[in-house]
Order: C-alpha cells, then sequence, then structure tokens
C-alpha cells in the first residue's frame, strides 16, 4: 500500500499585538514643605489641599445685612457669569493680606484685639509676601490694623515695595472677643462658658461678654472701612493688611451666598470696588508665595472660630 502524499496544511498568521499607547504623564502636583511639625514629627512636603467649589459652601455665618450689590469673577465659581467691573470704569484694586503667624495661632490661643507679635515663621511669610507683591504691579498706598502681627507684616510688605509709609487704622482690628482673649480654643468652654456659647451663636448681632463685638459689628466696621479706603484711591493698587475674621467679613460682602473657608496667614486676597458700591472679589486664598517658605497649613486662625 503506497504511502499518502505529505501535505503542508497553511496556519493563519498570528496577529502581533499593538503596542499599548504611552502612559501619561500627569503633571505633578505643587507642594508645599513644611519644614517643622509642631508635634515633633518629621519635617514631609504635603501637597496643598484647596475645597472645590463644587462641593457648595460649608458652615458659615451669614451677617443679617448681606449686600446684594457685589460679585464674584466667574474662575471662583461663585455665582454666574463674569460681573467684573467693566474696562474703563475707575475702581481701586484692593490686595487684602492676613497677617503673618503668632505663636498663638500656633498654639491655638485666642488673639482678638490682644497685642500679639510675629513669631520667626510669620516674619519669614511677611518677608516672603512682601517679595511677591512687589513683583506684581505698583503699590500706591498700604494700610494696617494698628496691633502689632499686622503691622509688623505690612511693614515688611512696605520695605520690599520701595519704602512706603504704613497708615494705620483700627477699624482693620480683628474682633473683639471679650473674655475669651488670651484663651485657648479648647479651653474656653469650661473657662468662660457664657463667652464660649455666645462666640459660637448663630444670632449675627450676639455680642460676646466683656466687651466683645457681635458678627454684625465687626462687619460693619471693616467693610465700612474697606470702602472709605477705595474712595481715596480709584484707579489705583493698594495692600491691606489685617485678620482672619476681618478677611471673612469682606468675603461675605463681596460673595454672601458662599463660604470663605479658611484664611491662612499671608494669604492675598484681592478685591475691586467702583463706583456704586459695587465688589467683585477677584481672587481668594493665595499662598503661593510661602512655597520656600514654613508652611503651617494647620495654624490656628482664619477660620470661624478665628481670633
Amino acid at each position: 500500500m503506497s504511502a499518502l502524499p505529505a501535505r503542508s496544511i497553511p496556519f493563519p498568521p498570528i496577529p502581533r499585538p499593538r503596542p499599548p499607547p504611552p502612559p501619561s504623564s500627569p503633571r505633578p502636583p505643587r507642594t508645599f514643605p513644611l519644614l517643622r511639625s509642631r508635634s515633633g514629627l518629621a519635617a514631609r512636603s504635603i501637597a496643598p489641599r484647596r475645597r472645590s467649589w463644587a462641593q457648595g459652601p460649608g458652615p458659615s455665618l451669614q451677617p443679617a445685612m448681606s449686600d446684594s450689590n457685589s460679585s464674584v469673577a466667574a474662575d471662583l465659581g461663585c455665582g454666574g457669569g463674569d460681573q467684573s467691573v467693566p474696562i474703563g470704569v475707575d475702581y481701586a484694586e484692593i490686595v487684602v493680606v492676613r497677617h503673618g503667624e503668632t505663636e498663638w495661632n500656633a498654639d491655638g490661643r485666642i488673639q482678638g484685639h490682644l497685642d500679639v507679635e510675629l513669631n520667626e515663621i510669620g516674619r519669614q511669610q511677611a518677608t516672603a509676601v512682601g517679595e511677591r507683591l512687589s513683583r506684581e504691579g505698583k503699590i500706591s498706598a498700604i494700610y494696617s490694623s494698628d496691633l502689632k502681627r499686622a503691622f509688623e507684616t505690612a511693614n515688611s510688605i512696605a520695605t520690599a515695595c520701595g519704602g512706603l509709609e504704613v497708615i494705620k487704622d483700627p477699624d482693620l482690628r480683628e474682633r473683639n472677643l471679650g473674655e475669651l482673649q488670651g484663651l485657648q480654643l479648647r479651653a474656653a468652654s469650661s473657662v468662660c462658658p457664657k463667652a464660649y456659647k455666645a462666640f459660637l451663636s448663630n444670632k449675627t448681632d450676639q455680642e460676646i461678654p466683656g466687651g466683645g463685638e457681635s458678627i454684625d459689628q465687626l462687619y460693619q466696621r471693616c467693610t465700612t472701612c474697606l470702602q472709605n479706603i477705595s474712595m481715596k484711591h480709584k484707579g489705583e493698587r493698594v495692600v491691606v493688611v489685617t485678620h482672619g475674621g476681618v478677611i471673612r467679613s469682606l468675603h461675605r460682602r463681596a460673595c454672601p451666598k458662599r463660604s470663605a473657608g479658611k484664611v491662612l496667614n499671608t494669604s492675598v486676597n484681592t478685591f475691586h470696588l467702583s463706583d456704586g458700591d459695587k465688589w467683585v472679589l477677584k481672587s481668594w486664598g493665595d499662598v503661593s508665595h510661602l512655597e520656600q517658605t514654613e508652611y503651617l497649613g494647620t495654624g490656628f486662625g482664619g477660620d470661624k472660630s478665628s481670633g
């Protein structure tokens, strides 16, 4: 029996795998160096956390006299389209800066009207914000609270910006917190329970025992002060150095339906004030100048428990 002839059986070609697309390389997040630790832990770098406006406002105390003639630039995500002051209309650009850090900020102690100096970190922060502002355009005037922590910060800015004289204004002081001043917040509820209860009250006309101000009183004092400054400096850029509670009140005036969040030490917050008593918030909470200095993101102050 003869053998069958051998046949070659063709196999379909094996498809060559397509190379995977190159992995995307997202830009690494910017970090702020934390060069010291209050708890004694090793220093580390932390990425800054930014609250998304899409999350909605956090808890805040809204003043009874919120104005309607106010707006925020659209890029801040606070209320409709861009309602910035039209080109050609005179307005004052007011750069509002919170003072540098104090030991009482770091210790969680309520300052209010008590006159506390900057610590070494606060002086570094004041130098950094001064150098930053000196590169961002001509400054016509510098105003400051007359309390040391603000006035010293303002003087650092003035030195960096050509030696302008700092104009003191007591209406830019922090809220007077009465009997709570000098206490650590965690101890205030047991040491001064009535004052602490008034401090946490949702009533914006609630004064604090011991000569403390209500939220409405603070609001009226500091918004009137800023409005008066703007009337003197139409078409100019002005720096105002003040305190966390004051800055939160200014934010409410420009943006009454949104929470201000935390106001960090030497944060830069820019307002445009124009004729017709119109306020526009152009930038908020910028601390990019602190990247190369010690930055305590958990420092006390600047929020609704500020003092």
